[in-house]
């Protein structure tokens, strides 16, 4: 079984590439953040995912990135709530966090050269997102590329680096069909922005707005606990 790092968040996208990555064969090494974000709950989601499934271990790495703020979800900024579909797909939101992903696939990096494994999945998407920047082909393009410059596997052939993304060109839909055939228990998952304290999620936020759209879209019954009913 090839090793593979992988960005668990505990959300809904992680939680399918976790399945999908076990499906094919990986002996998965699952990483979680938690980098001061005001949706704690999602350690608590990430660690209940990484309970469910196999994987070869699961750490939580501890950074804060209220350190320079700058995102709604890392500084005292409202949360965008119940945005339209043209506004949650023009521009990019306050709730992208500068340079995440990059801190994030840089950490794993570090542990996926110390195990020796080639692969890192983490699940960005081109589709139904909200604009993040760090989230397209482009960005996942040029990240791979400087890892080959910058590791000694990468220089040497030895593990040539590859950074797996197998929901970048689906829609939400799409992904909870994907999940469904891999047998994924979503009432596990949070992808709330603004969730309560005990975990529920708000209902209104860009992501929840995916998240519901989701499941609409793809027929499949929303298990998502909300803290106040939605429409």
């Amino acid at each position: 079984m090839p090793k593979a790092v992988l960005l668990l968040s505990g959300g809904l996208d992680s939680t399918t590439m976790l399945a999908y990555a076990i499906d094919a064969g990986f002996d998965v090494h699952a990483m979680t953040f938690r980098y001061g974000q005001r949706h704690a709950a999602e350690i608590d989601a990430a660690r209940r995912v990484a309970r469910h499934y196999p994987v070869r271990d699961h750490v939580v790495v501890d950074i804060d990135l209220r350190t320079f703020g700058g995102s709604a979800l890392t500084a005292d900024i409202d949360v965008p709530k119940d945005r339209g579909d043209a506004d949650i797909a023009h521009g990019i939101p306050i709730t992208y966090v500068p340079a995440r992903n990059t801190i994030f696939l840089s950490f794993c990096l570090a542990w996926s050269e110390v195990l020796g494994a080639s692969d890192i999945f983490i699940g960005v998407n081109a589709l139904d997102y909200s604009g993040y920047p760090d989230c397209r082909p482009e960005y996942v393009e040029a990240y791979e590329r400087m890892a080959n410059l910058a590791t000694r596997g990468g220089v040497e052939g030895t593990t040539p680096v590859h950074i797996r993304t197998p929901l970048m060109h689906r829609t939400k839909a799409e992904i909870v069909q994907l999940g469904r055939s891999l047998g994924v228990d979503y009432a596990l998952t949070l992808s709330c922005y603004d969730p309560t304290p005990d975990g529920l999620a708000c209902g209104h936020c860009d992501s929840c707005q995916l998240r519901r759209k989701g499941f609409a879209e793809a027929g499949v019954p929303d298990p998502t606990r909300y803290a106040a009913p939605v429409a």
